[in-house]
């Protein structure tokens, strides 16, 4: 039987923050996200998906599958 992966999302800046809250700014850095087109992969936890909705107008997500080792 095969082992299911770790769900994992993958985080895209698509807008620059310039212009949005000081708050939303550092949501992005503290997902790891400095620069437009910068990724950063995260698990899908309901901590990150919170911080995902918070500033999802400047970013796009991808759910991704590590396979396991």
């Amino acid at each position: 039987m095969k082992d299911e992966g770790i769900r994992r999302l993958r985080i895209t800046l698509v807008k620059s923050p310039i212009g949005y809250s000081q708050r939303q700014r550092r949501t992005l850095r503290t997902l790891g996200l400095r620069h437009l087109n910068d990724r950063a992969e995260w698990p899908d936890t309901p901590v990150v998906r919170g911080m995902i909705q918070k500033v999802s107008h400047l970013v796009h997500v991808e759910e991704v599958e590590r396979e396991a080792s």
